[in-house]
């Protein structure tokens, strides 16, 4: 398992070793102790999976302190646009945002710190993630962006006319300039 930095403090790509054959490959996805090594405080705590046709975009989330997750991304079959958005209000990067192409050929996982907006758009057919969350989801704590938020200026792989949001995501108002100029706490 390589893990490669971003220029966002925190926010790494990990690139598992594939062992290929005529038959197929094999990988460890995640190993416990080598995960332990990077970041020893991070204790994930449940494993999600969701499916998704294409087209279908889904964030930008996140929970509110003190419910904040750390995730780490990875796609089981097809292939994705995943996006970030700093939240740290102390980060220097904050409201900066990031994209990265995670796909079953490529291996990628991204791991994403507490403290961002996280949401992802389905780049084929038929999209099976995997992710690993470090905190319980709260209803109560969530919340998000809106997925084209003018602010952020997202550069989304497909046109506004293919990218399907449910009403929940196309009603997310979150005004991260209204945060940067509030102390409100989130993470």
């Amino acid at each position: 398992m390589e893990i490669i930095k971003t220029d966002i403090e925190g926010l790494v790509t990990v690139q598992p070793k594939v062992f290929e054959d005529d038959r197929g490959y094999f990988m460890e996805s995640f190993k416990l102790n080598l995960w332990e090594d990077y970041f020893p405080d991070v204790k994930f705590i449940q494993e999600n999976e969701s499916k998704s046709k294409f087209g279908v975009l889904r964030g930008m989330h996140f929970q509110k302190y003190p419910y904040a997750q750390s995730k780490l991304i990875r796609v089981v079959k097809g292939k994705i646009q995943d996006v970030v958005v700093d939240l740290r209000k102390d980060s220097l990067t904050f409201g900066e945002t990031r994209s990265f192409i995670l796909s079953d050929s490529n291996k990628k996982q991204l791991f994403i710190p507490r403290g961002f907006a996280h949401g992802f758009l389905s780049l084929s057919k038929e999209v099976v993630i995997s992710y690993k969350v470090d905190n319980h989801y709260s209803k109560t704590s969530e919340d998000g962006i809106h997925f084209n938020d003018q602010r952020l200026s997202i550069n989304w792989k497909l046109s506004k006319n293919q990218i399907i949001v449910n009403d929940k995501d196309r009603k997310l108002s979150f005004n991260i300039s209204e945060y940067q100029l509030s102390d409100r706490e989130i993470f």
